[in-house]
């Protein structure tokens, strides 16, 4: 893409052949360009040898451009009051050529696309040394405007020849493009189609869990008591009696009626030992005291269950 610096009106009344397509014809390929005010043009130098093939940029300058055809951005852009535009890649630092530099590289240069300017340009040479001048044949010059030096038609032919490939391929490449759009439409499409379904499914799954009836709590049991009590404490033969004991009542009734008396004998143990045997599992919160009967016997509940 060229980007470029509007030249004045009196610069560009002077070109008599556009600068785009003078250089097109010179290189074979479109070249970034800034144009200053005076209508003086400058070109990367990168995307000159680049385009023309160079594979040694400082030595192929050295050899080819004097340094008054080349220079950097920033000088061309302070000498001019201007600023380096922004965008392109352009900066400061930037080596450029003029026209003049950019017309030495296209004659050294060994890319066949240039070879119908480097022919017109030995025409162009060769004719003024004969002649004094250049024109196309049949061209009216008044006396006393300057002499035009126009394009020969190998010249024009070769740029035509150019551009029409270009529009080929550009035409190639805008019908990659929709293809590639479609493409990304049909995926964004399905994509979208993908979620809503996702979507619908999640909705469905939280209905079935919102509707599910809540599981019933974990039915508590001899075992599942004296399982939770052993988590709670050291277990010794006297404990683990009473224990055996009691827990067949906790678990059915959630609580304890059972006078000492009771337990011991179904334990073997003293009312004393049974006594001391409760207290401490009330010490390791496996029971608790809910009171007492109206005759006096101790009514203990069963403390919640710790998670396995």
């Amino acid at each position: 893409m060229n980007k470029h610096i509007q030249p004045s009106d009196t610069a560009a009344r002077h070109e008599a052949i556009d600068i785009g397509d003078f250089v097109y014809g010179a290189t074979g390929t479109r070249i970034r360009r800034l144009t200053m005010p005076d209508g003086s043009h400058w070109f990367p130098v990168a995307d000159v040898l680049g385009e023309l093939g160079y594979t040694n940029p400082r030595k192929t300058l050295k050899d080819h451009v004097p340094e008054a055809f080349r220079t950097q951005l920033g000088t061309v852009t302070t000498r001019y009051g201007s600023s380096v535009p922004a965008g392109h890649g352009f900066k400061r630092s930037m080596n450029v050529v003029n026209l003049n530099g950019l017309i030495m590289l296209v004659s050294a240069a060994s890319k066949p696309e240039t070879r119908p300017f480097k022919k017109w340009i030995t025409e162009v040479v060769i004719t003024i040394q004969r002649e004094g001048s250049y024109t196309l044949p049949g061209a009216e010059v008044q006396p006393s405007a300057p002499v035009a030096y126009a394009m020969p038609a190998q010249v024009a032919d070769a740029i035509v020849r150019l551009e029409e490939r270009n529009i080929r391929a550009d035409e190639q490449f805008a019908a990659v493009q929709r293809e590639t759009l479609e493409t990304r439409r049909e995926m964004v499409t399905a994509h979208q189609a993908t979620a809503q379904a996702l979507e619908r499914i999640a909705d469905r799954l939280d209905t079935l869990i919102a509707d599910r009836p809540a599981a019933p709590p974990p039915r508590t049991t001899a075992d599942t008591v004296l399982a939770d009590w052993k988590s709670r404490m050291s277990v010794t033969e006297d404990v683990w009696a009473v224990a055996v004991t009691i827990a067949p009542a906790l678990a059915a009734d959630g609580e304890l009626r059972q006078s000492l008396t009771s337990i011991a004998t179904r334990t073997g143990l003293t009312e004393h030992r049974v006594n001391e045997c409760l207290r401490f599992m009330r010490k390791h919160a496996c029971i608790h005291p809910l009171g007492s009967t109206t005759d006096g016997v101790p009514v203990y509940g069963l403390s919640p269950a710790r998670p396995l």
